[in-house]
This record gives C-alpha cells, sequence and structure tokens, in this order.
C-alpha cells in the first residue's frame, strides 16, 4: 500500500469511528426521536433536522428520477434500481450541493429498518455533488419487485465492500445536525 494510499484509508477509518461514536451519543442522549409522519411497512419517512419532513409512498419514489446500481452477491452481479438517497433528502430540503458546508457537513443520516436495524451515513456520503457513491433506495432487483424480506424499499450501497450498510425493510431516514 502506497504512504498517501494508508493514510487516506486511516483517515476514513478514523472519521467513520468519530461519526459512530457522535451517532451513539446523540442516541443515547435523545432515545425518543419520532418522525414527522409514522412510517408503516409501505412507506419511507424522511425525518429530523429538514424543514420538509415528508412520507413517501412505493408510486411516489417510482415516479422520481431511476437510477441503477450492480452489486456482486455470492459471485453473482445483481441489479438494483430505484432513486438516489440525495434526490430523496432533497425535496426534504436537507442541505446538499454547496448548502453543505461548515457545520452542516457535521450532518449523518440515521437509515432504520422494520425489525430495528440501523445504519449511518455522512450526509456527504449521499450527496452526489459531494462523492459519487450511487447511494439508492431501490424498490426493484433484477427488474423485480423487491422480495417480501427485502421491501418495499432497500437502502442499496454498491461501493461498500461489506454490505452491512444495505439496509432492507427500510423504513425511515432521519438526518441529524450535530451543530445547530
Amino acid at each position: 500500500m502506497k504512504t498517501s494510499s494508508g493514510r487516506r484509508a486511516l483517515w476514513h477509518i478514523a472519521s467513520m469511528c468519530a461519526l459512530l461514536l457522535a451517532t451513539r451519543a446523540v442516541l443515547d442522549a435523545n432515545p425518543q426521536t419520532s418522525p414527522a409522519a409514522p412510517a408503516t411497512d409501505s412507506t419511507l419517512a424522511i425525518s429530523g433536522d429538514v424543514p420538509r419532513p415528508l412520507t413517501l409512498t412505493p408510486a411516489e419514489l417510482k415516479a422520481m428520477p431511476r437510477t441503477t446500481v450492480s452489486i456482486v452477491d455470492q459471485g453473482r452481479e445483481v441489479k438494483y434500481a430505484g432513486v438516489l438517497v440525495g434526490e430523496v433528502l432533497a425535496r426534504a430540503g436537507a442541505p446538499l450541493g454547496r448548502e453543505l458546508s461548515g457545520a452542516a457537513v457535521a450532518t449523518y443520516v440515521l437509515a432504520s429498518a422494520k425489525d430495528g436495524y440501523q445504519a449511518v451515513f455522512s450526509l456527504a456520503e449521499l450527496d452526489p455533488a459531494f462523492t459519487p457513491n450511487d447511494i439508492i433506495i431501490a424498490d426493484t432487483v433484477d427488474g423485480q419487485p423487491l422480495f417480501e424480506y427485502q421491501g418495499p424499499f432497500r437502502l442499496v450501497a454498491p461501493h461498500d465492500k461489506r454490505g452491512a450498510r444495505s439496509v432492507r425493510m427500510l423504513q425511515r431516514l432521519e438526518v441529524v445536525r450535530l451543530k445547530k
């Protein structure tokens, strides 16, 4: 590994550790966070520190601009189609693009599933103007609706080396600003 690549990898690991520690502290301090509109088994709520909280149905998500990403699952290429998370966050008024600077950079998104599973993303990871991550809210796999155990929504992070942050049964994206 080259020295600059090694430093970059260590910086990314340290950044994620700091983000996870901050997330845990916020969750411990605010255990009863609640969305503006409760999510149901077939809706996705976008809530938290956004000016326009919203709840999306599968039909509303399907009407938004679509993106397809590929992942390798057990040696087989799988194609998921859906909407960039950044697109959904923009509709809720999250600070993206030029607005994602200063204190807004200390913002994260907590993705929560029906079964209680959660994953954390920095807001910058989800902003197409910031990184080319192509993280999507998928509603189809290989051209078909998601399997019942996956959906109706699944968050897919195609560039993660492990699928741990690809949240199936996604019900809520909560935006949390650490510096207000």
